[in-house]
């Protein structure tokens, strides 16, 4: 074993080790068993929490931006901790879909916009715009003239 530490929130236990045949390291992240959170769809299915839909989420919206693998996995995790410190043993998807806006809108905001334009399934191209018109333009560097100066 090479290096063992707790996650910075406590929740998780990472370990690196090393094979002793080919050498090679990896890691493993190591959680307490909780009792398990179903997810209300939609329709009123329920389904078991998945961490990996978040992060498949987060991924596909942090696409090609400068973000790290590390800084998605602790949005993940982060989010994760959220609905499973929750009372309630139910959460619906529009929960985790409002906790996974509010962390990308925080990290960037063309993640922010891909993940809403997918999860609030925008049908017109006013209701886009108006979702983009809620950003500080002064903050964003975006002035309306779709050169950013």
């Amino acid at each position: 074993m090479i290096d063992t530490r707790p996650s910075e929130d406590g929740s998780a236990i990472r370990r690196r080790r090393e094979c002793l045949i080919c050498n090679k390291r990896f890691t493993t992240h190591e959680r307490l068993e909780e009792m398990p959170i179903r997810v209300v769809k939609k329709n009123n299915r329920r389904e078991p929490f998945d961490r990996a839909k978040i992060q498949n989420g987060v991924m596909r919206a942090v696409e090609k931006r400068s973000i790290s693998l590390e800084t998605v996995e602790q949005v993940v995790e982060s989010i994760e901790r959220q609905v499973l410190d929750q009372a309630d043993r139910e959460v619906s998807t529009r929960t985790i879909g409002e906790l996974v806006m509010a962390r990308l809108r925080e990290m960037d905001e063309v993640a922010y916009v891909r993940f809403a334009s997918v999860y609030r399934e925008y049908q017109a191209l006013d209701e886009f715009i108006k979702e983009i018109s809620t950003f500080d333009p002064a903050k964003s560097g975006f002035n309306g003239t779709g050169n950013g100066k």
